[in-house]
């Protein structure tokens, strides 16, 4: 009789040891989100009024993305909260997509400012206008603190969460945007040449494009059930071929559910002298999966080894769903 095992280790208390960890971490992921919110918001008037007053194009342009950076934020910040609603019988996953969701939302509005930048840069290359160049270094500056300050609160969970990076990459990109006006502006105050105001824009929009089109790759790859980046399949499948008792695997699936949740189902085809240990087997490998590659949700499936093998990488097709007539319906179903 075929054995299905999903992963997860309860203390005593009845409470998983991973659901406190993931508390601490969304704790501690909100609190710097927070505070992220309220200096990004800071550097959005700073620079909305700098940017009106100085007629800084590159200003107002940083402005325009440090208005998607605090919706960015906020968003982010919903997403967190959305992560915290449990599962049901219509959302078995419950709603940590919502992550990725945001992330996608996030790259998505980056590249369409960084388009209507590049439309205003060019106006101002072929009609250049005076800028006032020593407010404007006094309010880049500003930007430029507020902006380290707020990516400093980011960068520590920026590593594995893929909408707190997103985030980050925002806020990383302002601080960079702000240190190209801050040189712009000393430029301009000595030399006039106000061209460079558009010429760092475009700058500002090349940053932008780069960061958004990375966040789309990452949140689509996610979406489509790629394997996680930092994980061969063809390594954990023979570390899992190399756990005792363990004649082959196949069936092998690995997808990412959000940033923080890898997993993996397959069907493992366990030794005859050792079908009364599956079990004991079935532990074996969640344990070094869980421990080695950091995959926390695994569905296993035992088999004798009599049965047929099939293919590591089990291919999906599509097929006509049974209706309870017994009739074929013309929908597919993976």
């Amino acid at each position: 009789m075929p054995e299905q095992t999903p992963s997860g280790h309860q203390c005593q208390d009845g409470h998983s040891h991973d659901s406190h960890d993931h508390g601490l971490l969304d704790h501690g992921i909100t609190r710097g989100f927070i505070v992220a919110i309220g200096l990004t918001a800071v550097t959005l008037v700073a620079e909305l009024i700098g940017g009106f007053w100085t007629n800084s194009l590159a200003l107002l342009s940083d402005a325009a993305h440090v208005f998607m950076d605090l919706f960015a934020l906020g968003l982010s910040l919903a997403a967190i909260h959305l992560a915290k609603f449990p599962a049901s019988d219509t959302r078995t996953y419950g709603w940590h997509r919502g992550e990725i969701l945001a992330s996608l939302i996030n790259g998505a509005t980056l590249l369409l400012i960084a388009f209507g930048i590049l439309g205003e840069a060019w106006d101002r290359m072929l009609h250049p206008e005076a800028v006032k160049s020593k407010e404007m270094f006094i309010i880049a500056s500003i930007g430029l603190i507020m902006n380290l300050a707020a990516a400093s609160r980011l960068h520590g969970h920026a590593h594995d969460d893929l909408n707190v990076r997103s985030a980050f990459l925002h806020v990383l990109g302002d601080a960079i945007a702000s240190v190209g006006v801050i040189i712009g502006g000393i430029i301009m105050l000595y030399t006039g040449w106000f061209a460079l105001d558009a010429l760092i824009s475009m700058a500002i929009v090349l940053i932008i494009g780069w960061g958004a089109i990375r966040i789309l790759r990452e949140a689509g790859h996610i979406l489509l059930e790629g394997v996680p980046s930092h994980i061969d399949v063809n390594e954990v499948v023979e570390r899992m071929r190399a756990v005792k008792g363990v004649h082959n695997v196949h069936h092998v699936h690995v997808w990412s559910i959000c940033s923080h949740i890898t997993a993996l189902s397959a069907h493992i085809d366990v030794e005859p002298d050792f079908r009364l240990r599956q079990g004991e087997i079935i532990g074996n490998l969640e344990q070094m999966l869980d421990h080695d590659y950091h995959i926390t949700h695994t569905t296993l499936q035992g088999e004798c080894s009599t049965c047929v093998t099939g293919p590591v990488i089990q291919q999906l097709r599509h097929r006509r769903r049974k209706l309870s007539n017994g009739n074929d319906h013309d929908h597919h179903a993976h």
